[in-house]
């Protein structure tokens, strides 16, 4: 069965505020993953780009690259802005950062600490705020900001999908 790509899937949010401590199982559980998944391979392996596509130290990367997004649709939340800011759908930090440079821990350690950053302003949101809702500007949707960090968590998703792909993909031992 062929993956549904990341920017053809849809989303209708109607996520109640009070699973917020749900997702945040979720969010906090991609760096154990993370680490779980990387545990143990050669650099060789985690630094391999597939079909010229992001190797795993990539994908981890990028999830982390994407850390200040979501801090910055909270603050777009906090202000009551009708649209989300929107994603750089070209991943120019991405694709510039030279992730597979990096020590594989240093990239694990640097998304946790930033994810543990975005998890903590989403805890102290009030009341007022949990339930505003925005624009997100791909999907044309209106979203809370438990529908944001849902949203996250799909992502990680995806992107753990692509790391195991990488991982059970023989071209490289």
């Amino acid at each position: 069965m062929q993956r549904t790509k990341w920017t053809d899937r849809k989303f209708t949010f109607n996520i109640p505020p009070g699973w917020m401590q749900n997702i945040f199982e979720r969010l906090r559980g991609t760096e154990l993953r993370l680490r779980a998944l990387v545990d143990g391979l050669p650099d060789d392996k985690i630094s391999f780009k597939p079909g010229g596509k992001w190797s795993i130290k990539e994908h981890i990367g990028h999830l982390s690259d994407l850390e200040e997004l979501h801090e910055g649709r909270i603050d777009d939340f906090i202000a009551g802005k009708q649209t989300l800011r929107a994603a750089d759908m070209s991943n120019t930090k991405t694709n510039n950062a030279q992730h597979n440079d990096m020590p594989i821990h240093e990239l694990l350690d640097e998304f946790a600490f930033k994810r543990i950053i975005f998890i903590s302003r989403l805890e102290t949101l009030d009341d007022e705020t949990q339930e505003f809702q925005s624009m997100h500007p791909r999907l044309q949707v209106h979203m809370k900001p438990v529908d944001m960090a849902f949203f996250t968590a799909e992502h990680d998703d995806h992107h753990l999908a692509s790391i195991r792909e990488i991982i059970d993909n023989d071209e490289i031992a």
